[in-house]
């Protein structure tokens, strides 16, 4: 066991490898890299599967009640500073590291089908090999130095990936958004490492937060400053996990490829911040006035993404609020102390949103095959419905995500939030009262968001395409070679942006390479273009793509049960709980292994009883699609009350315009800091040019003038100057007389 612990260090550095040698491959034999670039991403694969055995076998460890383990190495030593640099495994450790590498797996396997028609393929694995480094490194860090550096690197990582199609401008606009969004917490993350530096003089976790409880025992501590150097250290994850207010990067972060955002919002960049303040967690739970804010921001952001969520349009951005209000949840948890249901829920949530966001790149990649390549025309979820005859597989899986993350027992996300939902009542009759509501709207956008993808007709066909012309699958590579896109020309003219038109797509078209057209390569099958070149039709994915959709749907329907407060002669079996359960006492969590079965099913029965209600209202209003506005007629009938319009009407046009215009948190950044920005940038460039620049050169101008004033009064007779000089002196002299007299 030991021996094994010794080499958890190399975790972090296990899929280097691949960035390193696809990036030197490029710039030394471009061209044999290329043609084995079905090897590099069977390596990927197969480089990270190594670690997701190493870390099971951690985690197995871990339940057998291993101790937690620490190895560290001196980096610099100088004086009274020391930098020590290392690898710490404990609970929270293994269950990030299973995390993030059965999804990363997942997702690798899912990219070598969708962005196969990409000439950036390679760029693409070296990228998200990169990035699964950077969050290894970041999740087995045993300091906050060394948390400080990967997480910068994580960032860096998304910044590359949501921009990887940068020629667009929306892709590049979005990912400098993201960046410079996260860099305000960023900054605060270093301004609250540097002051609990200053405070406590170490960086080490364990010493840390030792030396910050017993200075908090014996009062020899400014707790106004503690609060603030916390307070900057959420505020890190505030911007890295989307909370409020520093949300507004992730739904543009869905101009990256699916795959990305299935990374991104599963368990890469915004379950950092979860992981920071669970690694934080035995600091902040000494400052109440911390916990308090943590649970008021989580409670603001799942309501706020639940209610931008309910009118988007764009399948990938209604998830990306999904996101954003369920990670609100666990912050709520964590807030309230509820450190297991905070966990559990982070494992439930990933899994089921990786499975959501790959079932959505599915549908994606299917509606490409009709309307080409344009974002606001393959996202639509208003140009989809009646999918499900097309694609039997992918509906099943999303429908699976759908209902877990709607809390539909026994589907995974049903446990974890259950019992956030149970906690909430003990924290806070009002938290609580929002917590149940947002479960409301959760189960009624996400069945929204189902049923226009899925039921009804393929409303894309009633949109002036024509369904008898075939279409080719268009790639928007902007690393090589682009494919000619070929759809209604009159229909696309008219919707298209005009930007994107001139961007994206070209007159030219040019055939795929010949080994990934035929799919000869013996490394991960490859099929896409095969035999479906030209269907005009919707269809269903291929092997490589579905396969991860069937693992995550499994996975999902059987991952709850991992946290079920269940025995079994006299053996529990909650697995969770013996993974955490130490861990828990030891952080002194109020989190409880018991269970009052009484409880559990009451509200239980209240969570899906309103899951229920909002699936209902769901399907009231949009199966079919067609009939939402004679179902509103129906309603403004009944709640007329006298006025001239419904009083339904008005609160629908409310709510949507509220949803769709993103809160109007945007505008309101936009209409403050951006303009308030410019406005004070150009106020002190006025400044600078007429104020401090014009005082220095009036003041060269005024000798200027002077000089050459005095240089015409000269003759050059010293007769002259004695004089002026006796007439001056004997002025001055009669003054000087005068005052003293």
């Amino acid at each position: 066991m030991e021996h094994t612990y010794q080499y958890a260090w190399i975790i972090p550095f296990v899929p280097l490898p691949v960035p390193i040698a696809i990036g030197v491959g490029l710039l030394l034999v471009p061209t044999t890299t290329k043609n084995l670039r079905r090897f590099w991403a069977f390596l990927s694969v197969l480089l990270l599967s190594i670690v997701m055995l190493f870390s099971i076998d951690l985690s197995i460890q871990q339940m057998n009640g291993s101790s937690i383990y620490q190895y560290l190495w001196s980096w610099t030593i100088n004086n009274d500073f020391s930098l020590e640099f290392g690898d710490l495994i404990d609970p929270l450790t293994s269950i990030m590291l299973i995390l993030i590498t059965t999804v990363g797996i997942m997702v690798l396997i899912y990219s070598d089908n969708y962005m196969s028609h990409d000439e950036g393929y390679l760029i693409f694995f070296a990228y998200m090999s990169f990035s699964n480094t950077s969050m290894l490194g970041l999740v087995t860090s045993s300091n906050l130095i060394q948390i400080y550096i990967f997480w910068e690197l994580v960032g860096m990582c998304s910044y590359l990936l949501i921009g990887f199609w940068f020629t667009r401008p929306i892709a590049a606009n979005a990912c400098q958004k993201a960046f410079v969004t996260n860099r305000v917490g960023d900054f605060g993350l270093l301004l609250g490492i540097l002051g609990l530096y200053w405070i406590t003089g170490s960086f080490e976790f364990r010493d840390l937060f030792k030396i910050v409880t017993n200075l908090m025992e014996n009062n020899g501590l400014n707790s106004l400053f503690l609060t603030l150097c916390a307070a900057l250290l959420f505020l890190g994850a505030v911007a890295k996990s989307a909370q409020f207010p520093l949300h507004v990067w992730l739904p543009d972060a869905m101009e990256g490829p699916t795959p990305i955002s299935a990374l991104i919002h599963a368990a890469t960049m915004v379950a950092a911040g979860i992981f920071l303040v669970a690694r934080l967690y035995p600091l902040f739970t000494v400052i109440p006035y911390i916990m308090n804010l943590i649970s008021l921001i989580g409670i603001i952001t799942v309501l706020l993404g639940a209610t931008l969520a309910l009118a988007q349009r764009d399948i990938k951005r209604s998830l990306a609020y999904s996101t954003m209000s369920q990670l609100g949840y666990i912050m709520l948890a964590l807030g309230m102390g509820s450190y297991r249901a905070a966990l559990f829920h982070l494992i439930t949530h990933a899994y089921s949103k990786a499975l959501l966001f790959l079932g959505s790149g599915s549908i994606i990649h299917c509606m490409e095959s009709i309307v080409g390549y344009s974002p606001n025309q393959s996202q639509n979820m208003a140009l989809m419905g009646g999918l499900t005859k097309y694609m039997p597989i992918t509906k099943t899986a999303f429908l699976i995500g759908t209902l877990s993350l709607c809390g539909i027992p026994p589907l995974a996300c049903f446990w974890s939030k259950d019992e956030i939902l149970s906690d909430s009542w003990v924290y806070s009759p009002i938290f609580a009262i929002i917590a149940y509501f947002t479960a409301g709207l959760t189960a009624f956008y996400m069945f929204r968001m189902y049923l226009l993808t899925f039921s009804g007709h393929l409303n894309v066909y009633s949109q002036n395409f024509s369904a008898k012309k075939k279409s080719s699958f268009y790639s928007i590579s902007i690393w090589g070679k682009e494919r000619q896109n070929v759809i209604n020309k009159k229909f696309f003219l008219s919707t298209a942006k005009k930007n994107e038109r001139v961007t994206f797509f070209s007159k030219k078209a040019y055939s795929i390479d010949r080994n990934v057209k035929k799919g000869t390569q013996p490394i991960i099958t490859f099929t896409h273009f095969k035999n479906k070149e030209n269907n005009p039709y919707p269809y269903e994915s291929e092997n490589t793509m579905l396969f991860p959709l069937l693992i995550l749907g499994f996975i999902t329907l059987c991952v709850g049960f991992i946290g079920i407060p269940f025995d079994y002669r006299g053996v529990d079996l909650n697995i969770l709980s013996n993974l955490i359960t130490p861990y828990i006492n030891l952080l002194h969590s109020n989190s409880s292994n018991s269970v009052d079965w009484y409880e559990f099913f009451t509200n239980a029965i209240l969570s899906v009883s309103i899951a229920y209600l909002g699936i209902f209202f769901a399907f009231f209003l949009y199966r079919p699609v067609y009939s939402f506005l004679q179902n509103l007629d129906l309603i403004n009938s009944f709640f007329k009350m006298g006025t001239k319009r419904g009083l339904w009407d008005k609160i629908v046009n409310v709510i949507y315009n509220w949803s769709y215009n993103r809160g109007y948190i945007d505008s309101f950044y936009a209409a403050t800091l951006n303009t308030g920005i410019r406005r004070l940038v150009g106020f002190t460039h006025f400044f600078d040019r007429r104020v401090i620049d014009g005082i220095t050169n009036g003041v060269g101008i005024t000798s200027l003038f002077v000089g050459e004033g005095i240089k015409n009064v000269g003759g050059g007779r010293i007769s002259s100057y004695l004089f002026f000089y006796s007439f001056f002196l004997l002025i001055f002299l009669l003054i000087l007389i005068y005052n003293n007299l």
